[in-house]
């Protein structure tokens, strides 16, 4: 078989059975060449920025310990963290950050990896302490309580 030389081509390739251009409407790749950042297969809806979902964060700092676990709670108000709800996140999930309380880091820790109490005890406690930070959170941000269905 002879090989071709370095220069240009004499004659053109021959097309193959495909199509490459995006105007194809039957090709499902044409929207993502289009516009490469939108999918065509899945829209998602927006999610909030860390910005909106940071002022709740930030709520919480500088507040005792709300979460409480009987025989756990140190009282020690400087290791206070951002505790959120352990329910509706899973990998690449996370819980919105309207749910978090104030637990310092011993309680926090308990609720999160802690075998002590069964999961419906814990999903009570976070609710009881959630119920207790609403209005404080509230005054505290300027806002009006809301009416959040945590159960």
């Amino acid at each position: 078989m002879k090989r071709s030389g370095f220069g240009p081509r004499k004659t053109s390739m021959q097309r193959g059975s495909w199509k490459s251009s995006p105007v194809e409407s039957k090709d499902w790749r044409a929207g993502l060449r289009a516009n490469p950042k939108r999918s065509t297969l899945t829209s998602k809806p927006k999610r909030p920025t860390d910005a909106e979902g940071a002022k709740y964060l930030a709520a919480c700092r500088g507040e005792p310990c709300f979460l409480r676990i009987p025989g756990i709670c140190n009282g020690d108000w400087t290791t206070c963290v951002p505790a959120h709800r352990n329910e509706g996140k899973g990998m690449g999930l996370k819980v919105p950050n309207y749910l978090t309380i104030p637990a310092c880091y011993a309680c926090h820790a308990e609720y999160d990896q802690g075998r002590r109490f069964l999961r419906d005890q814990k999903r009570n406690m976070w609710n009881d302490a959630y119920v207790e930070w609403q209005p404080v959170r509230a005054r505290k941000m300027n806002l009006q309580p809301e009416l959040e269905d945590v159960a």
